[in-house]
C-alpha cells in the first residue's frame, strides 16, 4: 500500500484507536446489558420470594391464600411493568396463577438448577422468568413461577448495540480525517526541510532549514541537517580551495618550464647555458612529479579503508629507520637530534600510517631547524596510550596559522621563508594517515622558539 507519510500516520492512529473503541464498546455494552439484566433479575427474585410467602400447600394442593387481594391490588395500581405469577406443582402441572396472567400461561421448563433466570416467550413476547421451588417439610410441592416483560429492556439494549455500530464507523471516518490533518500540522516542519533542501544546490549551500518553535524530534532533526550542510559547504570550500592551490601548485612550475624552452629557442647559446637550463627545468619537473604523488598520495588516503591490514612494527624501529633516511642531512648541517624513550614495554603502531606521518614531522623538524640546531624526539607512555612528540627549534609557526597547518597547500608565512622547499601538502598527509588508524596529531608552536608536533597512538599493540 502506497500511502504518503502524513496518511500512514493517521492509519495506525486510526488502528490503535480502532482497537480501543473496540474494547471499550465493548466493555460498555457488556457492562449495559448486564446491568439491565441484574436489575430485572432483582425485581424477579424479589416478587418471587414475596408471593412465595402468600400461598397456601394443602395436600397436594398450592394455591394463593388471598387471590381476590391480588385481583384488587391489580384494579387499583397501574402497573407498568406487571409481573406474572404461576403455581405449578410437582409434576409441572398448573395449580394456581396471577389474574394478570388471564388466559395465557408462562411456559414451564425442566432445568437441572431452580431459582435461576433466563429468557423466555409469552404470546410471541419477550419475557424474563424464574423458577423457585416450594417445599413443604423437606418434600417437593411444586414451583412458584415469576416472570416480567423483557421487551423494553431488550429495546434498551438493541438501541444502545445500534447506537455503537453506527457510532463506531462513523467515529473512526471522523478521527481519520482529524488525525490526518494534525498528522499534516505536525510534519510540515518536514515539508519545510524537504522545500529547503530541493532548493539547495553546489552553489547554495548557504540554505539552511528553519528551526522548528518546540525543541522536539523535529527539531533535532532540522539541527542535525543543519549541521550537515555546514560540513558539507565546508568540505566543498576545502575542495575548490584545494583545487585552486593544487593547480596554481602545478601551473607554476610548467609556466617556469615553458618560459625556460622558449627562451633557449630564441637564439643560439653556449652549452653552459643550455645545461643550466636543463637542469633548471629537470628540477621543476622533480618539483611538480613530487607534487602530483603526494595529490595521489592525499586522494588514496581520502578512499584507502584498509588500515586494519597494515603491518605493525614496533615504534622505536621505525623512529630509527626515519632519523637515519634524514641522517645525511642533519650530519650535513649539524642538527642534534636528541631521541628520549620512556615506554616500559615496547609498542607496535602501523608501519605503512605511522610511516607516513612520522616522515612529514620528522622531515619538517629537520627542515625548518637551523644549522646547528637540536631536535627532541620523546616517546613516552600515557595511561594505555603511547605519546610521540617531536620537538624543533626552528623559525615557529603564527598562533593565528595553527587551525590551518593541516589544511592542503597551506604554508604559514611562505614568502618569509621561500628559500625552504615544499608545497604544504605534508601535514595534510599526516593527518590524514593519523585519522586512518586513529591516531590524533596536535601542535602547539610560537614563532622564533619552534614548533612541537605530538602524535598520540590510542591502545597501541603491546610487544
Amino acid at each position: 500500500m502506497n500511502l504518503s507519510f502524513r496518511n500512514r500516520i493517521a492509519l495506525f492512529y486510526l488502528i490503535a484507536t480502532a482497537f480501543v473503541m473496540t474494547v471499550v464498546f465493548g466493555i460498555v455494552y457488556v457492562s449495559v446489558r448486564g446491568t439491565v439484566y441484574q436489575n430485572i433479575d432483582k425485581d424477579l427474585a424479589f416478587e418471587a420470594r414475596k408471593h412465595a410467602a402468600e400461598i397456601s400447600v394443602i395436600g397436594d394442593s398450592i394455591y394463593f391464600t388471598n387471590k381476590a387481594e391480588l385481583e384488587e391490588h391489580e384494579h387499583r395500581e397501574v402497573q407498568v411493568n406487571p409481573v406474572f405469577i404461576q403455581i405449578m406443582n410437582a409434576d409441572g402441572r398448573l395449580m394456581d396463577k396471577s389474574p394478570n396472567l388471564k388466559g395465557d400461561l408462562i411456559p414451564f421448563k425442566e432445568i437441572e438448577e431452580y431459582g435461576t433466570h433466563f429468557n423466555a416467550f409469552l404470546k410471541e413476547r419477550a419475557i424474563r422468568q424464574v423458577q423457585i421451588p416450594i417445599e413443604k417439610g423437606g418434600e417437593l410441592k411444586g414451583y412458584i413461577v415469576a416472570a416480567m416483560s423483557l421487551e423494553a429492556s431488550l429495546m434498551v439494549i438493541q438501541n444502545l448495540r445500534n447506537v455503537l455500530l453506527i457510532s463506531y464507523p462513523i467515529s473512526l471516518l471522523a478521527l481519520f480525517f482529524v488525525s490526518r490533518y494534525m498528522a499534516g500540522q505536525s510534519i510540515s516542519p518536514v515539508k519545510h526541510i524537504t522545500e529547503t533542501t530541493q532548493k539547495i544546490t553546489k552553489n547554495q549551500f548557504h540554505k539552511r532549514v528553519q528551526l522548528p518553535a518546540n525543541k522536539d524530534e523535529l527539531y533535532d532533526l532540522s539541527t542535525s541537517i543543519n549541521e550537515l550542510l555546514q560540513r558539507i559547504e565546508q568540505a566543498i570550500d576545502r575542495e575548490r580551495q584545494f583545487t585552486s592551490d593544487a593547480s596554481h601548485e602545478l601551473r607554476t612550475p610548467l609556466s617556469s618550464l615553458r618560459g625556460t624552452l622558449e627562451v633557449l629557442i630564441r637564439k643560439p647559446r653556449q652549452q653552459e647555458e643550455y645545461e643550466e637550463k636543463i637542469r633548471y627545468g629537470l628540477a621543476e619537473i622533480d618539483r611538480m612529479t613530487g607534487t602530483i604523488e603526494q595529490l595521489l598520495l592525499l586522494a588514496r588516503l581520502d578512499s584507502d579503508n584498509h588500515a586494519q591490514k597494515d603491518q605493525y612494527l614496533p615504534l622505536d624501529l621505525l623512529c630509527d629507520s626515519i632519523i637515519s633516511h634524514h641522517q645525511r642531512t642533519i650530519e650535513q648541517r649539524h642538527i642534534e637530534m636528541m631521541v628520549k624513550q620512556e615506554i616500559k614495554q615496547p609498542v607496535a603502531v602501523p608501519q605503512y600510517y605511522a610511516s607516513l606521518i612520522l616522515e612529514n614531522l620528522i622531515g619538517n623538524a629537520v627542515k625548518y631547524s637551523p644549522d646547528g640546531g637540536s631536535i627532541h624526539l620523546t616517546m613516552k607512555q600515557t595511561g594505555e596510550d603511547v605519546l610521540c612528540s617531536i620537538q624543533d627549534h626552528g623559525i615557529g609557526i603564527r598562533e593565528e596559522d595553527l587551525e590551518q597547518v593541516f589544511h592542503p597547500f597551506f604554508r604559514s608565512e611562505a614568502l618569509s621563508h621561500k628559500h625552504i622547499s615544499g608545497n604544504g601538502l605534508g601535514l595534510s598527509i599526516a593527518k590524514k594517515a593519523a585519522d586512518a588508524i586513529g591516531a590524533e596529531v596536535k601542535v602547539s608552536s610560537q614563532p622564533g622558539k619552534g614548533s612541537t608536533f605530538t602524535l598520540r597512538f590510542f591502545k597501541p599493540i603491546l610487544r
